[in-house]
């Protein structure tokens, strides 16, 4: 390879090597990201795990949603705080909850109604909802 080809396969290193972080944030979005990922039933209860990945530059000191569960009629079943604790910038976490006298299969919908609590250093407020994503790897519906 030529001095040509040498410098041309630097310059496209160099630029591969900035474009990927690049595209690593522009994947990660500039909000949260919560998955519904998996309802499992336990004794008399629903353990709902979900998977958060935080996209802002700063980390989340708290963050608690007011959830709504919805039964498979689309009646509302309860209202509840989801406490998702800590969220490190750039860092997927997984918490889980238990839904006493709730069976799984009668979940039909999960509604983040607000952000009760979003607090970190430099997070700019309403930080958890603006640019809310949500997703569910189950058969129920999360919206918000």
């Amino acid at each position: 390879m030529g001095f040509r080809g040498v410098h041309r396969a630097l310059a496209l290193a160099c630029l591969v090597g900035t474009a990927l972080p690049a595209q690593a944030e522009e994947d990660q979005g500039a909000g949260l990201r919560i998955e519904l990922n998996a309802l499992d039933p336990v004794e008399e209860a629903c353990r709902v795990s979900f998977l958060i990945q935080n996209g802002h530059a700063q980390d989340i000191d708290s963050a608690v949603f007011e959830a709504v569960l919805f039964d498979a009629d689309g009646r509302v079943d309860r209202l509840t705080l989801l406490d998702f604790g800590a969220l490190p910038a750039a860092r997927p976490r997984v918490r889980q909850f238990m839904v006493p006298d709730l069976a799984c299969d009668g979940l039909g919908r999960v509604l983040i109604n607000g952000a009760e609590t979003c607090e970190g250093e430099g997070l700019a407020q309403g930080a958890c909802m603006e640019g809310l994503e949500l997703d569910s790897r189950t058969d129920v519906e999360l919206i918000g």
